[in-house]
């Protein structure tokens, strides 16, 4: 079982602040997933594993610039949202779900830890209002759809070393699914992390043309 100190062994630059927050994530999702089962009993006890450092694969792809803008499209309980707003503060996070519940925990985790970058809105995604640098998620659905959510979301100039669009976290074998994105990029997790869990895992960019 992954804990706290293994993250901190991929990521060594973080401040006092981060790994207190980072450490209060455990508590916090196991006091509201008693109420609301927002992560799967099995994997509570994995939550760094399977929840923090998957989330976080992202910033090992791209970090985020201050004063950029993220939506995270079925957060869920808050992932990959939460991690990556602890990581990068000066950016801002949107988390958006279908489901009440599970922003009501986003909303309060947001403030449990201090996050004053985190919104969490009950709304599905194709009736988000406004653009953003990147667009994150984790496996909702399949690329296709997940494009026509998107579409008209994304910011026209980028400022991040990749072009503005998608970060998608997906495992397994996406070759049929992405043969409609011939500039899609895939980063393999395991080359960032070093468990079992990622060995399939993949963090996906797609850029995406800016429609006004």
């Amino acid at each position: 079982m992954l804990i706290m100190e293994h993250i901190l062994n991929y990521f060594p630059n973080l401040t006092d602040k981060q790994i207190s927050q980072l450490r209060q994530l455990e508590k916090l999702y196991k006091e509201w997933n008693a109420q609301i089962n927002v992560v799967s009993r099995k994997d509570i006890d994995e939550l760094y594993t399977r929840h923090v450092l998957h989330s976080l694969a992202i910033a090992k792809v791209q970090s985020f610039i201050a004063g950029s803008s993220v939506l995270d499209i079925g957060t869920g309980g808050g992932f990959p949202g939460i991690p990556l707003a602890i990581l990068f503060p000066e950016t801002q996070f949107i988390l958006v779900d279908s489901i009440g519940k599970k922003i009501k925990v986003v909303n309060a985790i947001a403030e449990s830890l201090g996050l004053k970058n985190v919104k969490g809105e009950h709304i599905r995604a194709e009736e988000v209002k406004g653009q953003f640098d990147f667009i994150v998620s984790r496996a909702v659905t399949n690329m296709n759809d997940f494009t026509k959510w998107t579409k008209g979301k994304v910011k026209k100039n980028s400022i991040h070393p990749l072009k503005n669009g998608i970060l998608y976290l997906k495992g397994g074998d996406l070759t049929e699914e992405l043969q409609n994105f011939p500039k899609v990029t895939l980063y393999d997790l395991s080359n960032f992390f070093e468990e079992d869990f990622f060995e399939t895992k993949k963090v996906v960019h797609i850029p995406v043309k800016y429609r006004p």
